[in-house]
């Protein structure tokens, strides 16, 4: 390791002073002005895991759905997965150094890492389209060159792509060809051949309006139109030409303020959805008759994908395990609906995806949607060699039909990351299967009314949960208080939880009216102003 060179190249990317930035879910997102040491020194990080896993590591430019003048980097482990927890500590180590002292933490870390310096390294960079990410993907590639690692460019490409492109590399061209055609390709030939049967009927010709969030999103879209277009028509809106990345558009917007986004014309009953800013989000919308607006969140499309997929199942008579991963912000109705009428397990995580995840590796068919509309299905791989056997297997016409449509719905999925573009494909090849119209698939159930509320603390590590955020453990009392206060209302339940970033505690609570949720969810609120150490005003409402 030259510790002269890349002493050198880091004085051309200074760290400001006195900027401490932490490494997370997302990996480090703040002001685009404040990352050019960041990102030259992620360089060097990824070379490092790069030789300690004796793989292709990837690294992509975003920040996702904040606003354009944000950015971040984050890093793509081997499998197309998030980055390890141990490494996730190294980043922040790293990017917080003084100058004087990067070099000794680098070398700390190949030490702590046991990296064999001496292997051949390899990573893979992606960027979206924002104003300042080709110029801070320059500074990864130097991090990269500094340390002697090769790379490849991939230039503009939606998180998940790049995500895709790792865990090809990384399985000798086996999941797929490392290369954006063999990516639409693979999702187009899956996505033709689960359709081909509602093809062949005289069904109107599919047509769906896309938000894209002034993103990535439109521009790959543009690319992938010619390999789908047989099946489904895509209008594409907020395409980039005009507006502002993430602005007054995209899924974060759509499913925080439970409204169109601006730049799209809706008119009743048409299917409409919405990605964020790096396409690994997606949300769904319509407006009625009447013109009210009704969303259709992670919660539902999980429901819409476990139902279809537990049919498939019974139709071919195997008893692979499927379960559905929520986290504590789930609505209790689409819970309800999975357990009592589909019969699908449902399991309860903390919430982030990295938890989402992990459990949803422990079936042999896991589904995990975030109500933001972050989300897949991964098939372990026994379950799915055993249902490639199955397809050449089976002789009886209706189970292997019902097989092979499980095959192609693994080819569809983008089992590395949630992916806008591979969820929306299998979603719009299952109500066409179903014959499903969008109302149709919102009335599977009614969600809960729900109010989301946050409280002001001095110190929010005073609230400590379990049962995966359910239940407070402290402060003494506010648990006992919240069950009290549940016992008020019908089809009630309440949870609090630290936020992860800022003193504040997060209020959560639902009930079978708006008016009973708005009410719960204020009562929780002054309890855990009394009881966990409130500041400012007290909670509205009292």
């Amino acid at each position: 390791m030259d510790l002269d060179a890349i002493t050198e190249y880091s004085a051309l990317h200074p760290k400001p002073s006195g900027l401490i930035l932490q490494y997370g879910t997302a990996g480090f997102r703040t002001k685009a002005e404040h990352l050019d040491h960041v990102m030259f020194r992620m360089g060097l990080l990824a070379v490092l895991r790069s030789k300690q896993t004796k793989s292709t590591i990837g690294v992509m430019v975003t920040a996702s759905h904040n606003p354009e003048e944000d950015n971040g980097v984050k890093l793509v482990d081997p499998l197309g997965e998030m980055l390890a927890p141990s490494w996730e500590e190294h980043a922040t180590c790293l990017a917080n150094a003084e100058e004087q002292d990067m070099p000794r933490v680098l070398m700390d870390i190949s030490v702590k890492a046991a990296v064999n310096l001496q292997q051949d390294a390899f990573i893979v960079i992606g960027r979206d389209t924002r104003p300042t990410s080709e110029k801070l993907s320059q500074s990864v590639i130097d991090g990269v060159t500094v340390l002697e690692g090769q790379f490849h460019d991939y230039g503009l490409v939606t998180t998940p792509q790049l995500h895709y492109m790792v865990y090809c590399r990384n399985t000798s061209g086996q999941y797929g060809e490392a290369t954006l055609e063999g990516y639409y390709q693979k999702l187009s030939k899956a996505f033709m051949e689960l359709t081909k049967k509602t093809l062949c009927s005289e069904d109107e010709y599919r047509s769906l309006k896309v938000d894209c969030a002034n993103g990535i999103g439109a521009l790959k879209l543009k690319e992938m139109e010619h390999y789908v277009s047989q099946g489904l028509s895509v209008q594409l809106f907020n395409d980039g030409t005009k507006g502002k990345l993430n602005h007054l558009c995209g899924a974060d917007f759509v499913k925080s303020h439970q409204k169109p986004p601006q730049g799209m014309e809706m008119k009743s009953n048409e299917r409409c959805c919405s990605f964020d800013g790096d396409a690994d989000r997606i949300v769904y919308h319509y407006l009625d008759v009447d013109g009210h607006f009704h969303l259709i969140d992670g919660d539902k499309i999980a429901t819409l994908i476990s139902s279809f997929l537990k049919e498939l199942l019974l139709e071919i008579g195997e008893s692979l395990n499927i379960g559905v991963v929520q986290t504590a912000y789930a609505n209790g109705s689409s819970t309800r609906y999975l357990e009592e009428v589909m019969k699908v397990p449902v399991y309860c995580t903390k919430t982030g995806v990295k938890h989402l995840h992990h459990k949803a590796q422990e079936f042999d068919i896991g589904v995990y949607f975030e109500a933001n509309g972050h989300g897949t299905v991964l098939f372990s791989k026994a379950a799915e060699t055993k249902i490639r056997q199955l397809t050449k297997e089976l002789e009886d016409e209706r189970r292997k039909a019902a097989a092979k449509m499980l095959e192609n719905v693994i080819d569809l999925f983008n089992q590395a990351a949630g992916d806008a573009i591979s969820d929306m494909l299998v979603i719009e090849a299952i109500l066409m299967l179903k014959d499903l119209s969008i109302q149709q698939w919102d009335a599977l159930y009614m969600d809960l009314p729900n109010r989301q509320l946050k409280v002001k603390v001095a110190d929010r590590q005073v609230i400590s949960t379990t049962d995966a955020e359910r239940q407070v453990v402290t402060p003494p009392g506010l648990q006992e208080a919240i069950n009290d206060l549940v016992k008020k209302y019908k089809l009630s339940r309440a949870f609090v939880r630290p936020s992860g970033t800022e003193d504040v505690v997060r209020v959560y609570a639902e009930a079978d009216s708006q008016e009973n949720a708005d009410s719960l969810a204020r009562a929780v609120s002054l309890a855990v102003f009394q009881l966990a150490g409130g500041v400012g005003e007290t909670p509205p409402g009292f």
